[in-house]
């Protein structure tokens, strides 16, 4: 029997000007899903003491998509993520492992997550990386990654 082994590799990015105005939208759409959907929930708890499940937000996400149009300049995945994180925190919040979530804020170190579908997430060559919405971002390769790609987190701290 083999075991699957999970191992992440960091690198840094070097993004274009046009990379990084889009990277930082993405930031902001993220934490405004975050914020929106933990309203919502927050709302719905106060209610009823029950929350809401992410695949109604995940199908709420699509009608809120269409409300906001300048959501879909955001790589879609990591709006799920933000739904994702969200649903996660509520649930440990339940198990009583953490405290009542709050609201996200802009801040020097943020980021988001975009899953891999469709090998959207690869290494074009030894200088680039491909992400969703970005195309081919420079990194700087300290290392050889190993492996299957599964997700990607850009992250920005000052």
């Amino acid at each position: 029997m083999t075991e699957t082994v999970y191992k992440a590799f960091r690198y840094r990015i070097e993004p274009t000007e046009e990379q990084r105005d889009l990277i930082n939208r993405t930031f902001g759409c993220s934490r405004f899903v975050y914020n929106r959907f933990l309203s919502e929930w927050d709302t719905q708890y106060r209610n009823t003491g029950k929350g809401l499940s992410y695949t109604r937000c995940s199908a709420a996400l699509t009608e809120l998509k269409k409300t906001y149009d300048w959501l879909n300049e955001a790589d879609s995945t990591a709006l799920q993520s933000s739904l994702r994180d969200l649903s996660d925190a509520f649930q440990r919040f339940f198990q009583k492992q953490n405290e009542y979530p709050v609201f996200r804020r802009k801040s020097s170190a943020e980021s988001y997550t975009s899953k891999n579908n469709n090998d959207s997430i690869r290494f074009v060559d030894k200088n680039h990386i491909r992400l969703p919405k970005l195309g081919p971002v420079r990194y700087r390769n300290s290392r050889e990654a190993e492996g299957q790609i599964i997700s990607a987190t850009v992250q920005y701290s000052h």
